[in-house]
């Protein structure tokens, strides 16, 4: 079948990486819509729209409240959601991406980049919460790197991340290239 919900996310994965935006816009019905195609399911707490692809206007991050419709901590803050960005940090990921970056910038600076995160995602918590808080850095993570798409959405959202930087600059050398070699 062609011009399907599969064919259209396969064109998704294989788009160039184009420039993203900066925004802290509420998501409109729209997106929404695109949010839940991209994820493949309806988040399950609120978020802002923070990074936007230049071309599509599609949300590329989206930045999670630190809890939850009921209650449950979300320990990601920012959430990588575009096309092609996720599929291509993917690659980046099958290929060795977590050990290098953790050899390349040292877990000194990504120890730090996690109490950042923490912290800015703490603050957010309501002053009256005495329920349970999200834990950990970025993505959960409480040593290292786990998942370099959560570091490379706080990157792109404007966060002090080392590794998210890495990702980019893998990125645009290329690395995480999702498109058929000739």
């Amino acid at each position: 079948m062609t011009g399907g919900r599969r064919d259209i996310r396969e064109g998704e994965r294989t788009a160039p990486l184009v420039p993203s935006r900066r925004v802290d816009d509420e998501p409109t019905a729209s997106d929404r819509l695109a949010v839940t195609h991209l994820l493949g399911r309806e988040p399950q707490g609120g978020y802002r729209v923070v990074v936007r692809n230049s071309v599509t206007g599609w949300p590329v991050v989206i930045l999670n409240q630190p809890l939850l419709a009921d209650g449950t901590p979300m320990p990601t803050r920012y959430w990588l959601v575009g096309e092609p960005e996720r599929t291509m940090v993917s690659r980046l990921e099958s290929r060795g991406g977590v050990h290098r970056v953790e050899d390349v910038v040292g877990l000194d600076r990504i120890a730090t980049a996690h109490d950042r995160y923490r912290a800015e995602r703490d603050a957010d918590l309501p002053a009256d919460w005495t329920g349970p808080r999200p834990s950990a850095g970025v993505g959960g993570t409480r040593v290292g790197v786990k998942c370099l798409h959560a570091h490379y959405a706080w990157f792109l959202a404007g966060g002090p991340d080392p590794v998210g930087e890495w990702v980019a600059e893998r990125l645009a050398a290329g690395d995480g290239d999702p498109r058929p070699t000739p």
